[in-house]
């Protein structure tokens, strides 16, 4: 039950890459928290982690941790929300999570703010994060939907490596320092940690994020484009994707084409268009070389657009570059952001 001076808030994954994002996040926006309590795995329990110049403990995560608690975030593999989310529904708690485990359930929807907050109005107690790659492009896109329609997208990627984990992170700096100083290594975690064979990721890109599916698709692409039409509520949408890791620490990018319903619309229509959508930054002038880049959106909450021009031969084709911070709007962001959302419509108990 929601406190008269804020909400008992938990944190599941609490010392995580997206988890800590989670926890930096809450306080930057000053989200209304009269308790905060922080779960982990058995391993990582007893650590502390700073919120609003407390150091707080961290706790391992049981059913019971979620007595008393109003919202859920969570980020500690799809396995926990699997077991864990239910748990803390029982006991009363709004779950907003970020992993894959509920996104394409029926009864689950799946939120960005931006997109479909009206659908958090039929929430069963979950509710789902996309996958970081498919939030940016949604929110650049939609208001391209909205006015002018939408029939087809073909997006590819060129993914940061914070979004397979902090291990990814070392082996990047550790493979990067060990070419410059002449040294042999091993690949250990990507393309994927659990399979046997691994790549070098340093001064390299790898067409495949997560396992191979039968249709010749990776999980990561058949993601994007099922949550797409799901988040969209428009299922003939045609969406394909081809999904790359790029040595870049953080900070997803996409190339991204599409096909509109409407035809005399020129490119200066879309710039104008999304320089006022919600959470999108227009960042399109090429005479000064002006575009978006991984680089420069680490730390910032909006989705980046530039590149926009209308294809040679399709007249109602245009290709635009897409960039955010994947930990940020990708993840910790787009959590409390529906958690805001909750707050603002009066759907927390």
């Amino acid at each position: 039950m929601a406190q008269p001076n804020g909400l008992h808030v938990a944190v599941v994954g609490a010392t995580g890459a997206v988890g800590t994002q989670m926890i930096q996040t809450l306080e930057s926006r000053d989200f209304p928290i009269a308790k905060l309590t922080l779960l982990s795995s058995e391993r990582s329990a007893g650590k502390t982690v700073r919120f609003k110049g407390k150091d707080l403990v961290v706790e391992a995560a049981t059913p019971e941790s979620f007595e008393g608690v109003d919202i859920a975030l969570f980020s500690a593999g799809g396995s926990v929300s699997k077991e864990l989310a239910p748990e803390a529904v029982k006991h009363g708690a709004i779950v907003i999570d970020n992993t894959s485990a509920f996104r394409m359930d029926k009864d689950v929807p799946l939120i960005v703010p931006e997109v479909n907050e009206a659908e958090l109005k039929n929430h069963n107690g979950i509710i789902a994060n996309p996958n970081c790659s498919t939030i940016q492009m949604v929110v650049a896109l939609e208001p391209i939907r909205q006015k002018f329609g939408l029939k087809n997208i073909i997006v590819s990627t060129y993914q940061a490596v914070s979004g397979a984990g902090d291990a990814a992170i070392t082996e990047l700096k550790d493979q990067a320092q060990a070419i410059l100083e002449g040294r042999e290594f091993t690949p250990q975690v990507l393309p994927v940690k659990s399979d046997k064979k691994h790549y070098q990721i340093a001064f390299n890109a790898i067409p495949q994020i997560d396992k191979f599916e039968d249709n010749g698709f990776t999980t990561e692409e058949m993601k994007m484009i099922n949550e797409t039409k799901k988040i969209m509520t428009y299922p003939e949408l045609h969406v394909a994707a081809t999904c790359v890791r790029l040595p870049v620490v953080t900070g997803h990018s996409e190339s991204v084409y599409i096909e509109i319903d409407e035809e005399n619309v020129s490119a200066v229509d879309i710039k104008e268009l999304l320089s006022k959508a919600p959470g999108v930054v227009l960042q399109d002038d090429p005479s000064q070389q002006l575009y978006p880049m991984p680089a420069d959106c680490v730390g910032k909450n909006d989705v980046f657009v530039g590149r926009i021009r209308k294809d040679l031969d399709r007249p109602t084709g245009f290709h635009m570059w897409i960039v955010s911070d994947n930990l940020l709007k990708g993840a910790a962001w787009n959590s409390v952001q529906i958690a805001e959302s909750l707050v603002k419509l009066g759907l927390v108990k």
